[in-house]
This record gives C-alpha cells, structure tokens and sequence, in this order.
C-alpha cells in the first residue's frame, strides 16, 4: 500500500488535490483518506460519497493537526489495510507552519496557492524543507512573472522539490503529479515509519494551558520582546 502524506496552509487547495488524485487513480488504485483537521470537517463524507471509497476523518482538539496525525498514523495504515486498499491518502489541517507532518516510507506533497502572495513560501519552511513534491493551487489567477517569482521562492527553501503548477479545480497539469505517485513504492514496514524531520524542541506554557501575559509569569522557553533570542527559564 502506498501512503500519501498532503499538507499545505488553510485553503489552498488540498483537497481538490486529493480529488484530482482519486479521480484519476480510483477504481483500478483503491483509495482510503483520512482527514485530519482541528474542530470540524465534511470532506471524508464528501469524497466517500463522491467515489464510494472508505474514509474517516479525525479532529485534533488542543492538539497541533500535525501532531495528532502522527499519534494516529499507525491505526490508519492498518484500519486502510483492513479496506484493503491500495493507497492511503492523509491530508493535515497545516495549521502549525513550523511542523512537518512528512514521514518515511511516504510521499510527502506540499499544497500552496499562487495567489497567498511571492513570500508564503518562505513563511512555511518546514512543510517545504522536507516535502517530496509541491503543488501550486490557482496558477490562473496569476501573471506569469508571479508564477516564476513563486517558483523561485519556493526553490529557496528546497532547491531539490519538483514543483507541479495546476488550476487543481480543472485538474490542468497533474500528470507530473500523478507520475510521481505511480513511482512512489508502497509501505514495506509500518513499524519502521518514522517522522522525517525532527519536531520543534520548545514546548512553552502558553502550550499547556497557562493563560497569564508576560513572559515572566512563564518557562521553559519562552522570549521576550526587547530580544531577538529565544531564552531558558526554570520553573
């Protein structure tokens, strides 16, 4: 079974990606997604009832949406394995820019909109760092020296990422996306999934509830504004 990892910032186009994606491979690939968001979601309804394929969605609470999803990843593959499906297809809220939801034995995809601005690449550098691939949602809607601005900013942050430009809505320019799917290889080991990349180490207390403002009423590491470094407090 292959395993797909898609993340991206809100509203860029993931999930008309994932459309495209079972559109083209279902029936002869049998697809399984999951979507992993915060609060609420309706897409696992939408695309099951849209190509009769099994689909389950998981809301992460308090947790980061790129955190949960690797809690659950282990109990995804076998429920996907239990579908007997050929690909599973993971799609992350992308809410936390300085995570990477990215894993061994995947293909991570990364979903950025022409139109969020030429910087947005450079304002999520870790979903970019450790990508496989990276789809540019909108390229319609942009002049062609955007488009290349885009291309060049993202080639800034992984000189190494195959970059996929599309109207994902019409589905124009998928196929360098759909060939790198067919060559990616399938999970040999679950037990051997690891993260790719190696998760930020400062957890602060703002994460664990604590509600006061000022960073003297706080530790671990926390930063205060008259200083560009990040500073150690004891408890």
């Amino acid at each position: 079974m292959k395993l797909l990892v898609i993340a991206g910032p809100p509203s860029a186009g993931k999930t008309a990606v994932v459309r495209q994606v079972i559109k083209h491979f279902n029936p002869e690939v049998r697809c399984a997604y999951l979507k992993i968001d915060v609060v609420t979601a309706f897409e696992d309804r939408e695309l099951s009832e849209e190509f009769g394929i099994p689909a389950r969605k998981i809301c992460s609470g308090d947790l980061c949406p790129d955190h949960a999803g690797i809690m659950v990843m282990k109990d995804a593959i076998l429920w996907a394995e239990e579908e007997d499906a050929d690909m599973l297809i993971v799609e992350s809220a992308g809410l936390c820019l300085r995570c990477s939801p990215y894993t061994t034995q995947s293909l991570g995809i990364v979903v950025l909109s022409a139109v969020s601005g030429i910087n947005s690449p450079l304002k999520m550098a870790p979903m970019l760092a450790l990508a496989d691939l990276a789809v540019v949602t909108r390229t319609d809607l942009v002049s062609q020296a955007e488009k290349e601005v885009f291309r060049e900013r993202i080639k800034g942050v992984n000189g190494n990422l195959d970059i996929v430009e599309t109207n994902a809505v019409q589905g124009t320019g998928m196929r360098y996306l759909f060939r790198a799917i067919d060559e990616q290889t399938g999970i040999s080991d679950p037990c051997e999934i690891v993260l790719k990349g190696t998760p930020p180490l400062g957890v602060c207390t703002v994460c664990v509830g604590k509600k006061e403002i000022g960073w003297q009423n706080h530790f671990g590491v926390i930063r205060p504004l008259d200083s560009a470094e990040f500073m150690f407090r004891g408890e």
